[in-house]
């Protein structure tokens, strides 16, 4: 924030945008480019929310990408519209999944080309058959992805209008009304793969492949449809890189980004709304006729007085590293620059998920707990310094799956350094040297390591239950109380743009895209 922006005293805004997370910048940057009064209210000193860079390790020149790492969601239309200063860049492998067979190590590499990953697929598991199912399924999920994908930007279809979208009986099924541990079943045999498959609907979600909610098909239907491909691809300069892209647009365009401002209550009559806010030298108004609310449901319940949304659960362990080299791996087959490039698949196999899944639902922590990896700096080597790039450093992340909050609630540290050190073993099992020796070390000559429990993000970030997605994923169509864009409220002139936005989480901007057209709709853009 320079010093002169902060709000205007007696000033009516045409929008007052509470949160500068990436949605609530994507909302202001489109209103300001559409001539419209904007002044956005943060509560930390600095914006970007979850999708930020840091430097985490005590005089060690690494930004990281420290609460969410790869992008898919986010439409190229919102780049192209605003105009961004941002890049991705395609991971040059899909996936790597180690295991052990017929008590050698082995392993499953998708990527590197077509012939390369059949190879993969008969090596691991004896035949074409496998690997034939896989592309069978893709073809199958690309068919949804390619018709779906388009729609997050538009009104909200009914379900019928996105089922005769879809134009697809088999997709349907598959994927929205039979739970997708039952399609996996009948496409793959191979307990591997289908584990591999499975991961998609569990990011974020505690589930099992059974679940009759559905919440685990809805996960993984936003895990495949991305960019009408499903790819994941690496920030370049880390996820900060399109938070500070979205706030210099919001800015340039003539809106008000007020850091150290934090939203306490917000009044409305349906046209005009009243928004207080203090900060560390003292409290004030801003007076608006639209509200945007980047954050979460149970906040904006607080803001508003309204009755909160039922409680929300995280299931995720966060862990960020830097190596001083990769990691040899068991299955020398591969080169650790390739198996670290894609999502290192590790005790995600589908009965060991399914394991994990009950014993954390049973209150305890997977004996085998399930994770995945990758390393962005072997994509994107910008994220490090010229100091770690010359002594040959590489990040690695790691995303820890059942890990819900509850088990985390007698004693956050101790449960924290356990399920870690188990995570890790995990790991370990299928290196030629342990990780920890790997470690680099920051200027105190500790290990570069930092791990986030779901209570971690809800104390740092204010996620409800430290769940990333602020609620569970809800179908990308009309429902009972949903509104035209999926983000009204039942206060006319206030709107959710936060992730529990219909069509929210992930990196996508596809809330703040749609507050912001709801807004300009009304009003005639």
């Amino acid at each position: 924030m320079t010093a002169h922006e902060g709000p205007r005293t007696g000033r009516t805004y045409d929008a007052v945008v509470v949160g500068g997370g990436h949605n609530g910048l994507v909302a202001a940057a489109y209103l300001a480019r559409a001539g419209r009064s904007v002044l956005v209210l943060e509560r930390l000193g600095h914006t970007g929310g979850a999708a930020v860079s840091t430097r985490p390790f005590a005089g060690v020149d690494a930004r990281l990408s420290r609460y969410s790492y790869l992008v898919s969601l986010l439409p190229r239309k919102i780049v192209r519209d605003l105009d961004l200063d941002f890049r991705v860049r395609t991971r040059t492998v899909s996936s790597y999944t180690p295991a052990e067979r017929g008590g050698r190590p082995t392993g499953l590499l998708v990527g590197g080309g077509e012939q390369r990953t059949r190879e993969a697929f008969a090596r691991l598991t004896g035949s074409d058959r496998e690997y034939r199912a896989w592309r069978r399924f893709q073809a199958l999920t690309g068919r949804v992805a390619r018709r779906v994908f388009p729609t997050l930007t538009e009104p909200l279809p009914t379900r019928e209008e996105l089922r005769r979208r879809v134009d697809d009986e088999d997709a349907w099924r598959a994927l929205f009304e039979e739970p997708i541990g039952v399609a996996i079943e009948e496409c793959f045999t191979d307990d591997l793969v289908r584990g591999v498959v499975l991961t998609d609907a569990l990011i974020g979600t505690f589930a099992d492949a059974h679940d009759p909610s559905l919440k685990q098909n809805r996960c993984f239907l936003y895990h495949v449809i991305g960019g009408g491909t499903g790819a994941w691809d690496v920030p370049v300069g880390g996820m900060g890189a399109l938070t500070d892209a979205l706030a210099a647009a919001a800015r340039a365009a003539g809106a008000v980004i007020a850091t150290g401002h934090e939203a306490v209550r917000i009044d409305t009559d349906g046209r005009t709304a009243e928004v207080a806010y203090r900060t560390a030298g003292g409290q004030g108004t801003a007076v608006a006729r639209h509200v945007l609310v980047n954050a979460s449901p149970q906040q904006l319940a607080a803001l508003t007085g309204d009755d909160p949304p039922p409680p929300a659960e995280g299931a995720q362990l966060k862990v960020n590293m830097l190596l001083e080299r990769l990691p040899r791996l068991r299955d020398d087959s591969v080169d650790p620059r390739e198996a670290f490039a894609g999502t290192f698949h590790v005790a995600e196999g589908y009965e060991q998920l399914a394991t994990a899944y009950a014993q954390a639902a049973a209150g305890r922590l997977p004996a085998a707990p399930p994770s995945e990896i990758y390393c962005h700096s072997l994509t994107d080597p910008t994220v490090l310094g010229p100091g770690p790039t010359a002594l040959g450093h590489q990040t690695l992340t790691l995303f820890g799956l059942h890990a819900p909050a509850r088990l985390f609630a007698p004693d956050n540290d101790a449960v924290r350094e356990e399920l870690l050190a188990a995570t890790l073993a995990q790991l370990d099992a299928h290196l030629a040297e342990p990780l920890a020796d790997c470690l680099a070390t920051d200027a105190d000559g500790r290990p570069c390591i930092e791990a986030r429990t779901p209570l971690d993000l809800e104390r740092d970030l204010w996620l409800p239950g430290g769940h990333i997605f602020h609620r569970d994923l809800a179908w990308p169509y009309a429902q009972e109380g949903t509104g035209r864009w999926g983000v009204e409220t039942r206060h006319p002139n206030v709107l959710l743009c936060g992730a529990g936005a219909v069509r929210g989480g992930g990196v996508s901007g596809v809330p703040g895209h749609n507050a912001a057209m709801a807004v300009l709709e009304e009003h005639g853009a």
